[in-house]
C-alpha cells in the first residue's frame, strides 16, 4: 500500500512540508473534490434526466444547501473528537462522493423510474458530508495558536483556488479522457488519502490511530477496485439498460455515445436517448434526405449540420450531381468512430471517407457564422431539443442564418420530432422557420423504432413538384409515399404555439411538457 502512496507522491511531499501547510493542502484537495462531485452529478442529471439548466440549477442548489446544513452539524462535534471526525468524514467523503457516479449508472440501467428520487438523496447526503470539511479544518487550524483572520483567509482562498482549477480541468481533461464514474472515483481517491496523510501527521494524538488507518486502507482498496472495474461496470449496467449488448460505450467531451448491437441490428444511443437503429434507419434518412434533393435536381453542393454517423451523407451521395458535401458536426469522437469502425463504416457505406464530403468538427452556429459558402440543400439533422443547448439550433436567429447560406431555389430540411408524440414541439419548429421568413412544409413518417416521425421543409417557396419517378434507387421511399407524406390526419393537424427565440427557448418546454405527457 505504501508503494501506492508513494505514486501520488504524497508521503514526499508531506516531508518537506510543516502541519500546518499540510492542512491549507488538504483544504485544496478538498475544495476540488467537493466541487467536483457537483458537477458530476449535475452532468449526470443532465445526460440521464435532459434539461441541463433545470437539472444544473436543482442539482447544484441543492448540494450547496446540504453543505450548509452540514456546517451547521459540523459545530457539535466536539474539541475532543476532532481529528477522528475529520479523518472519518475524509473517508465517508471518499466512499460516497467517488462511488456516486458508478453508483447513479448503475440504477439508471436497472432501476430508470426512481432515479431522481436516488440522484437528489446521493446529492443531499454527499453534500451534507461535504460541507462538515471545511469548519472543521478550520478549527484544527485555530487550535493549532493559529490566528483567526489568517485561518479565514488562508483557507477561503486555498478552496477557492482549488475550485477553479477543477471547474477549468473537469470539463478539459477528467469528463472526456476518464469519464464520469472513473473521475467521481479519482477524487474519492484523493479524499482517501487526506484522510490517511491527516492520520499519519497526528498519530501521536489520535486514539486507536492503527484502526483509523487499517479503516482509511480499506476504503482506499475499495475505490481503487472500482475505479478498475468501473468501465465494465457501466457496459453492464447499460447492457441491461438498453437491452441489447453494449459493443461500444465512450463519453466524449460533449456527450455519452453508447452503440449496441443484437444479431443484425445496430443502434446508436446519445445521453440515453435512441438516435437510430439499423433495422429501419433507411425509411428515416431517406424521408430526411429524399424530398429536399428531389425537388432540386441540380444540387451540387449539399450542406449536413450535425449527422456524425454518415447516414444522411450516405444517402447525398446517392445523387450522381453532387459534388461537395461540408458535414459539420461538434463531436470529433463521433465522426471518428463511424469513420473507421468496420461495422458502421459497413452501415453507412464509408461515406465519411469519399473524397466528395469534407468533416468539419465545429459548432454548427460558428460555422454558419463564419463561413461565406452557399448550398442548394442544407440538411439539419441535430439530436432533439431535450435541452437548451440543442434548442437554440432550432430558434428563429439560427434559421436565418441557415438562410443566408442557402442559394436561389434551394432547400433546407430539418428534423423535428415527432408530430402524433410531440405536436407542440413540431409544430413549433414549423413556426420557428415561418418566423424566419421560411416558407414550410411539413412532412412525416412511420419509423417503426420512433414512431410517427417528422420533418420540415422550407426555402423561398413552398411548391412540391415532385416527378413521377425518383432519380435513384430508394429502398423504401417511392414518388407515391413521398406525395402522401405531406398529409396529416386530423389527430396531427397544427396547433397554436409559440415560435422558438433564444430568449426565450420555448421550444424545449414544449418538448418536454409533450413527452412528459406521453410517459404518464
Amino acid at each position: 500500500m505504501n508503494k501506492i502512496l508513494q505514486k501520488f507522491a504524497v508521503i514526499n511531499i508531506i516531508k518537506r512540508l510543516s502541519i500546518n501547510q499540510v492542512l491549507l493542502l488538504s483544504v485544496f484537495v478538498l475544495a476540488s473534490c467537493g466541487l467536483a462531485y457537483e458537477l458530476i452529478m449535475a452532468a449526470l442529471a443532465s445526460y440521464l434526466l435532459g434539461d441541463s439548466i433545470l437539472q444544473f440549477s436543482l442539482v447544484i442548489g441543492l448540494y450547496l444547501f446540504s453543505m450548509g446544513i452540514g456546517a451547521q452539524v459540523a459545530k457539535y462535534i466536539t474539541d475532543s473528537k476532532l481529528l477522528k471526525s475529520f479523518i472519518e468524514i475524509e473517508l465517508l467523503v471518499g466512499i460516497v462522493g467517488g462511488l456516486s457516479a458508478l453508483f447513479l449508472f448503475v440504477a439508471f440501467g436497472f432501476a430508470a423510474a426512481p432515479f431522481r428520487s436516488l440522484l437528489f438523496a446521493l446529492v443531499v447526503i454527499t453534500g451534507i458530508i461535504v460541507g462538515m470539511e471545511i469548519p472543521l479544518v478550520m478549527r484544527i487550524l485555530n487550535s493549532r495558536k493559529k490566528e483567526f483572520k489568517e485561518v479565514v483567509s488562508d483557507v477561503l482562498t486555498f478552496d477557492y483556488v482549488g475550485a477553479l482549477i477543477v471547474s477549468i480541468l473537469f470539463p478539459l481533461f477528467f469528463a472526456p479522457k476518464l469519464g464520469m464514474a472513473r473521475s467521481a472515483i479519482l477524487f474519492g481517491i484523493f479524499n482517501v488519502l487526506i484522510a490517511i496523510t491527516t492520520a499519519k501527521i497526528f498519530a501521536q494524538e489520535l486514539e486507536k490511530y492503527r484502526s483509523i488507518v487499517r479503516k482509511s486502507y480499506i476504503v482506499l482498496i475499495i475505490l481503487i477496485m472500482s475505479f478498475i472495474a468501473a468501465n465494465k461496470i457501466m457496459i453492464k449496467a447499460e447492457a441491461y439498460y438498453f437491452g441489447d449488448p453494449v459493443v461500444y460505450a465512450k463519453t466524449t467531451p460533449y456527450q455519452r455515445l453508447v452503440l449496441t448491437k443484437y444479431k443484425q441490428d445496430v443502434r446508436l444511443y446519445i445521453n440515453g436517448n435512441l438516435q437510430f437503429s439499423s433495422r429501419d434507419e433507411k425509411r428515416y434518412h431517406e424521408a430526411l434526405v429524399f424530398p429536399a434533393m428531389e425537388l432540386n435536381k441540380n444540387a451540387r453542393r449539399v450542406l449536413i449540420l450535425g449527422g456524425g454517423d454518415g447516414l444522411a451523407a450516405r444517402e447525398v451521395l446517392k445523387y450522381a450531381q453532387v459534388e461537395k458535401i461540408v458535414l459539420v458536426d461538434l463531436d470529433k469522437e463521433m465522426t471518428d468512430l463511424f469513420a473507421s469502425a468496420d461495422f458502421l463504416t459497413k452501415l453507412n457505406r464509408n461515406s465519411l471517407n469519399n473524397n466528395k464530403l469534407e468533416i468539419i468538427n465545429k459548432d454548427a452556429v460558428k460555422y454558419l457564422e463564419a463561413s461565406k459558402d452557399k448550398f442548394d440543400v442544407i440538411i439539419v439533422d441535430f439530436p432533439d431539443p431535450s435541452n437548451f443547448s440543442l434548442g437554440k439550433l432550432y430558434s428563429v436567429p439560427i434559421y436565418r442564418l441557415m438562410k443566408n447560406h442557402l442559394n436561389e431555389e434551394g432547400k433546407i430540411v430539418v428534423q423535428s420530432t415527432s408530430p402524433y408524440f410531440a405536436p407542440n414541439a413540431f409544430w413549433c419548429v414549423v413556426k420557428t422557420l415561418k418566423e424566419a421568413n421560411l416558407k414550410v412544409n411539413p412532412y412525416h413518417i412511420y419509423v417503426p423504432s420512433f414512431g410517427e416521425w417528422g420533418f420540415i421543409l422550407a426555402g423561398e417557396n413552398n411548391a412540391l413538384n415532385f416527378a413521377d419517378d425518383l432519380q435513384i434507387k430508394a429502398d423504401f421511399l417511392s414518388p407515391e409515399i413521398i406525395r402522401n407524406m405531406f398529409y396529416f390526419s386530423p389527430d396531427m393537424q397544427e396547433r397554436e404555439v409559440k415560435a422558438n427565440h433564444l430568449n426565450n427557448q420555448v421550444l424545449v418546454r414544449y418538448f418536454e411538457e409533450d413527452w412528459r405527457e406521453i410517459l404518464r
